[in-house]
């Protein structure tokens, strides 16, 4: 009966979560009640108090649920015996192509990059998104710092402000995207921009012509979740 009742608890929490993502997106988070996701999910607003402290705990379980899954098993931990642009690499399209073939993840995504406020409540959103990027920028540094020690690369600019500009490059990638999924395809433009980029910082890699089809890479990323969060 106990485990029962847990699993209940469990399916209601989710009811409420897929409940808020549908909601979000389609109006906003600044517009959507804690009444109107109740309804929805066809559960009490005081059942969204016994699973979320505010708007803001929803919003992020909601996010947990779609990016810890990634984050756990694709941090970058580079060894000597891999190479740390591939794994990035691997691990951001891995990032890409789920935004673009998964429905929810593209749906949760929407609603962290254009549908969201970061005013009232929601300050503690920010705040996640700030840590979330920070970890990724660290992630980038890290194995930035790693190819360049391994080419006998001098950087042009230091690591640190490298990494935060493949950063912005991927999350403006994702963006845009998101804005107008017919304009570019995501993957393809990932991939060729992150080369081109680490060209710019005086990486030696394969050139990637808009001719030439991309060459399929590793099945098991080792790096994602770069993204807001």
């Amino acid at each position: 009966m106990v485990r029962r009742t847990k699993e209940e608890a469990l399916a209601t929490r989710h009811r409420l979560i897929d409940a808020a993502e549908i909601l979000f997106q389609a109006q906003g988070v600044s517009q959507t009640s804690l009444q109107q996701i109740a309804e929805r999910a066809g559960a009490t607003r005081g059942a969204i108090y016994w699973h979320f402290k505010d708007k803001a705990d929803l919003f992020n379980a909601m996010m947990e649920r779609i990016t810890l899954p990634m984050e756990d098993s694709m941090r970058f931990k580079g060894t000597a015996e891999q190479d740390p642009l591939a794994i990035i690499e691997t691990g951001m399209v891995h990032a890409l192509r789920l935004v673009t073939e998964d429905p929810q993840v593209r749906r949760v995504f929407e609603v962290a990059m254009h549908k969201v406020e970061y005013t009232g409540e929601m300050a503690s959103v920010q705040q996640r998104h700030i840590e979330a990027r920070n970890s990724c920028v660290v992630d980038f540094e890290k194995a930035l710092r790693l190819a360049a020690r391994r080419a006998h690369l001098r950087l042009p600019v230091p690591a640190a402000t490298a990494a935060q500009g493949l950063h912005a490059l991927m999350s403006g990638l994702i963006q845009n995207w998101l804005l107008d999924p017919l304009a570019f395809a995501l993957v393809n433009a990932g991939r060729r921009t992150f080369n081109v980029y680490l060209t710019g910082l005086g990486f030696e890699r394969p050139g990637l012509r808009a001719d030439v089809p991309l060459l399929p890479l590793a099945p098991t990323p080792a790096w994602a979740g770069c993204h807001k969060r």
